[in-house]
């Protein structure tokens, strides 16, 4: 990677596990696309004021070469699982992969299209 990965902490000090995780988590994804060129991850750390829990929310912002960017992020609405810091971490993380993957194959141009599917869908063999 070009420049180095930046760590936030909205809501609260800095939780060195947490550094920690995000770190590796982003050491799998950095091993699978090495082409990263930045990466900033987000922790919105939840307050106690919060009403429906203590959802942790955790965006990613990522950049490709080409000014190609990969923006993930998510509200957990009341899933309780988001409770827990290290969830929040690895379940966008499983996001960023995703997006970077779909990226990739339609990249290849692996994805088909619907145009494709409904093409496809309506051959009728003959006979």
């Amino acid at each position: 990677m070009q420049t180095a990965l930046k760590i936030s902490f909205q809501g609260s000090e800095p939780s060195e596990a947490l550094r920690q995780s995000i770190e590796d988590h982003f050491a799998t994804l950095e091993r699978y696309h090495g082409r990263l060129t930045a990466c900033h991850v987000i922790v919105k750390v939840p307050g106690h004021h919060h009403r429906s829990g203590r959802h942790f929310e955790v965006d990613i912002h990522l950049a490709l070469p080409g000014n190609v960017t990969v923006n993930v992020g998510h509200a957990p609405g009341q899933d309780g699982r988001f409770d827990d810091p290290r969830f929040a971490v690895t379940d966008a993380f499983r996001r960023a992969q995703r997006q970077l993957e779909d990226r990739v194959r339609r990249q290849r141009g692996d994805v088909k299209t619907l145009h494709e599917r409904a093409e496809r869908t309506l051959e009728r063999p003959e006979g």
